[in-house]
């Protein structure tokens, strides 16, 4: 049986504005050679071109942990996140990594509010699966699910296919 994501009240999905949920599932990779990565933020924009100007608030980074305040620009929005779940894999344990992020002022029609969760978890047959889901609330929300196609699908299966790529580019020059 395989992990799923956990939903902090008020973001399961299907109640709310948006929902995007990307999953792969790749051979010859294993969820140690993902997680660094995947936890420091400041790798991000390296493989996965929507993700820039990452920084740390109150002298914390550049690994994410359980509380941690930081800011990225993704999608057109500056995004202010704070970690709310970090948890590195081990032996029979997926890594969970999650964050709430926000854009705009609280009440104003341009307010975002996303869960953005992954689990990275290794599988029989020297497989990794990655799966990352993000459930949003407001109307930018609302405006991404009516189009066509996807941004958030579509961004991303560009950030695991390039975090893939990047993890096996990792791994050839060790």
């Amino acid at each position: 049986m395989q992990n799923a994501i956990l939903w902090p009240e008020g973001y399961l999905p299907g109640l709310t504005e948006n929902f995007a949920s990307n999953e792969v599932i790749v051979a010859g990779l294993a969820a140690a050679d993902i997680w660094p990565l995947l936890s420091v933020p400041s790798r991000w924009p390296t493989y996965y071109a929507n993700s820039a100007n990452v920084r740390f608030h109150d002298g914390k980074g550049p690994v994410l942990a359980d509380g941690v305040r930081f800011y990225f620009e993704t999608f057109g929005f500056p995004v202010e996140a704070q970690c709310n779940e970090f948890s590195p894999p081990a032996a029979g344990k997926p890594g969970r990594v999650a964050w709430h992020g926000w854009a705009g002022e609280p009440g104003a029609d341009d307010r975002l509010d996303v869960h953005h969760a992954w689990l990275v978890e290794d599988l029989d047959h020297g497989r990794v699966r990655i799966l990352t889901q993000e459930t949003q609330k407001g109307k930018p929300a609302a405006d991404l699910h009516a189009a066509k196609p996807n941004p958030m699908i579509n961004g991303h299966q560009d950030w695991l296919d390039g975090l893939v790529a990047a993890a096996r580019a990792a791994k050839t020059r060790q």
